[in-house]
């Protein structure tokens, strides 16, 4: 492929802050780009697939919807397992076309002259034009224009205009739904069952509509697809010749239309999806029928999108001045945020997964990952938070009973959850290094249970949304601290809690060396976040029966003795420390060898592999001072250094704060950063004491999935949590935005780099804009509302900000 003067987007889409543009992409980088081209609106997504594209190395369409999961049984090494997966849906996007007679459209069968894809962020917008020659030399030019609509959740759309070249003649359009689709978009995966639907009806309505329903093997979902195809041609509709096109699996239309040479014809394709998960219906295929004759053509569709994805980005607006075109990196990880996560969202019963709704990876599920998300989403969008943590609240019944196997009180999250809650963790997972599969001791990850407790407390802190505090919030706080009380063991030699045989956020140490798999004894970070979550399960109780009284526990009450315990407990657990006075990640992690990890690196490339290059080498990191993040710095972006300092002192331990840089370097020298999610913590800790190293850890997060940092995972899917963890860096770390004591408290310290921060935050129900620059820090809040004046801390000093009021404060003041 080459250049193409008669390109379009080569001309129009130049550098643009607003634009992800490809042009003639290498073949093995195609299904990054698809992930990278998705659109969606939080109820479903698309990959980035061209139209003609089926499933191949290079290519991989895919469509998945919000908490649409299924679960299939395979054969694996001579063991039976069961995995849950979210689902690709049948694909909409399927377009071609050929002169009379000739050959389809396909990447094997036309030389792909030129290619230009640009996704334009701003209104949500995927733009492709294709330049091919058939094997007779005839050149044909596409444009296509793609749409999942944020205007009206259930729709998508595709325009192509087809420009014919140097030819005329008669063209056969092709335009279909495919079901024939299964999961097939992780290689690691390739060894278990995929064929997740089974199609069960198409038809078509003898003119522009066809239809495809499908179900799904276990949780028996049904999934309508219906296709409307227009055809115009000198800006009217025409009535083309058609054909259904029937297949197994497949239904299409194939249409003829004389075109000539340097005429176009305009093809607007048009699709309505609903499951049977969507409320207020009463079948899917009813209802898909009804949304798409109701739809408008493209140009309309396009300008409502365009309009929703305006009123979204004045909300979620992060103006930045670094000189680096860092603005970029930063559209792009909130523009997929919205795409996974939208005001649609809100309304299914849905968290947060870790791929987005871009690709299979993690096999769509939810992990801890909202603890870096909500944040960002409290400040902008508090009712989609609100409904994200009624998913977990809906779980509680299942987590009661994983607490229960394990003989404990209160509540158990699973690590990996999917659509009833459920431990979906595998026991084994494959190992590409040693070409092996290797048992899977994550389920161990308890701490899942601190982040939800983490979450309550601070959207309850953001927003002061009592309502849910009382109905759901406090439920979920009692729970979580029950089975945090009951899992620590009273010592009374020394009048201490231990917590035994867990994992914390590293992931590397699943145990020690001698007892692989059974977990750690009192990680410092389930110990601490335990402390503070039984005490904010203290504060929620008293708040509660403050205002309402007895009456509102209907059995949720926590007796005195149960209350004095927790209390006692988040007084005494233990926390262990190096000999040079740092605090120890666990138990036994100073004892542990100490290994030239310089040498690894020069060996391996890179770290990022560690844990699975050690296994493959029938080694385990299980031996090593190493991390894939370091959970004491986790500790460190939670909690301020104040609170860190407080909390640790709470248990009745010494601890100096001017050791956390010394504590910082000690962890960061161990780090491999094989999480996606270490550089964004780690940013958030390097931002008080090495701003210049932070700003350089951060661009690396913001360019982590736009340059696949991650070694060939964006193709299965976007980093949400890194995505929302990083522009959080930007929202709190560099500005010291921190919600406690029902205050906003605020300390701004930029890298010398980032020459301003404009951001629109909504505290509690008002709306204000803050701006950083090298002279002031200036907070305005927006007039009109009914939310009373904001209490502000900045550097100690409280201010009053009422609605319309400005302040400034110097920099160096």
């Amino acid at each position: 492929m080459g250049a193409d003067p008669g390109c379009e987007l080569c001309v129009s889409s130049g550098p643009d802050e607003w634009v992800l543009s490809y042009s003639d992409a290498d073949p093995a980088s195609e299904r990054t780009r698809e992930t990278l081209l998705t659109v969606g609106n939080g109820y479903f997504a698309t990959r980035g697939a061209a139209p003609e594209a089926t499933a191949d190395e290079s290519h991989y369409p895919g469509t998945y919807a919000a908490g649409l999961y299924n679960r299939l049984t395979s054969q694996v090494d001579g063991q039976t397992r069961e995995d849950e997966s979210i689902v690709n849906l049948p694909n909409w996007l399927p377009l071609t076309f050929r002169s009379l007679g000739g050959e389809w459209l396909v990447p094997e069968a036309f030389e792909r002259v030129h290619e230009h894809l640009v996704l334009d962020m701003r209104r949500g917008l995927l733009t492709r034009e294709l330049l091919v020659a058939d094997r007779n030399g005839r050149r044909t030019r596409l444009r296509q224009r793609r749409l999942v609509s944020m205007a009206a959740p259930h729709l998508g759309a595709l325009e192509t205009r087809i420009v014919l070249e140097n030819w005329s003649g008669r063209i056969e359009i092709r335009s279909a739904l495919d079901g024939r689709v299964s999961n097939g978009n992780v290689s690691s995966f390739g060894a278990l069952a995929a064929q997740h639907l089974t199609v069960t009806e198409t038809g078509c309505d003898g003119r522009d509509l066809v239809w495809l329903v499908a179900e799904t093997s276990s949780s028996k979902q049904r999934v309508a697809e219906v296709a409307r195809t227009l055809v115009y041609q000198g800006g009217h509709e025409v009535r083309a010749d058609r054909r259904t096109v029937s297949e197994a699996g497949l239904i299409g239309q194939e249409l003829e239309i004389d075109v000539g040479q340097g005429e176009d014809v305009v093809i607007d394709k048009a699709v309505a999806l609903f499951t049977s998960r969507d409320r207020a219906i009463a079948e899917p295929l009813v209802a898909a029928r009804e949304e798409i004759t109701d739809a408008s053509k493209f140009e309309d569709l396009l300008l409502a999108h365009s309009a929703a994805w305006d009123r979204l980005w004045q909300r979620f607006h992060v103006g930045l001045d670094d000189g680096d075109g860092s603005r970029l990196p930063v559209h792009v990880h909130v523009f997929h945020l919205l795409q996974a996560l939208s005001p649609h969202t809100a309304d299914l019963d849905a968290g947060v997964p870790a791929p987005g709704l871009h690709g299979e990876s993690y096999r769509g599920h939810i992990f801890w990952d909202e603890l870096f998300v909500f944040p960002f989403l409290n400040f902008r969008l508090p009712e989609l938070t609100r409904a994200l943590l009624r998913y977990r609240h809906r779980r509680l019944p299942q987590a009661r009973r994983r607490a229960a196997a394990l003989g404990m009180k209160g509540a158990l999250f699973p690590w990996e959850s999917g659509s009833d809650g459920r431990e979906e963790t595998p026991r084994a997972s494959w190992n590409p290094h040693a070409g092996r599969w290797r048992q899977d001791y994550s389920s161990r990850q308890y701490h899942v249970n601190l982040a939800v407790a983490y979450n309550v407390w601070h959207y309850w802190q953001t927003t002061a949304d009592f309502g849910f505090l009382a109905a759901y919030g406090a439920e979920l706080l009692f729970e979580t601290g029950r089975f945090a009380a009951s899992l620590a063991t009273y010592d009374p030699n020394d009048d201490r809690y231990d917590i035994r045989g867990v994992m914390g956020p590293d992931e590397f140490h699943d145990g020690y060396p001698d007892r692989p798999g059974q977990g750690i004894d009192n990680s410092a970070y389930v110990n601490i976040m335990t402390a503070w979550t039984l005490a904010r399960a203290r504060d929620a109780h008293e708040l509660i029966g403050k205002h309402h009284g007895d009456e509102m526990w209907q059995g949720l009450r926590l007796s005195d003795a149960e209350l004095q315990k927790w209390d006692h407990i988040s007084r005494r657990l233990r926390v262990c420390f190096l000999p040079n006075g740092l605090i120890e990640q666990f138990e036994g992690y100073g004892r542990l060898a100490e290994r030239d990890w310089d040498e690894f690196k020069r060996q391996h490339g890179d770290l990022k592999t560690l844990g699975l290059v050690l296994e493959a080498e029938n080694d385990s990191p299980n031996r090593y001072q190493a991390s894939k993040q370091a959970d004491v710095l986790m500790l460190l972006y939670l909690f301020t250094a104040e609170e860190l300092t407080a909390l640790v002192r709470q248990l009745n331990y010494p601890f100096d704060p001017a050791i956390i840089p010394q504590m910082i370097d000690y962890y960061m020298r161990r780090t491999s950063h094989g999480s996606s999610l270490s550089r964004v913590a780690h940013a958030w800790v390097l931002s008080r004491t090495d701003r210049s190293r932070s700003w350089e850890m951060l661009r690396a997060a913001l360019n982590s999935d736009i340059a696949d940092r991650e070694g060939g995972s964006t193709s299965e899917g976007i980093h949400l949590g890194a995505m929302a963890g990083s522009l959080d860096i930007l929202q709190r770390g560099y500005t010291g935005l921190d919600t406690r004591e029902d205050m906003l408290w605020l300390n701004p310290m930029l890298p010398d780099e980032l020459r301003s921060l404009d951001l629109d935050i909504r505290y509690r129900g008002q709306w204000i804009n803050l701006r950083v620059d090298p002279t002031k820090l200036t907070l305005h809040a927006h007039p009109g509302g009914a939310a009373p004046p904001s209490k502000v801390t900045i550097r100690e000093r409280v201010y009053d900000l009422a609605p319309g009021a400005t302040i400034e404060v110097p920099r160096n003041g």
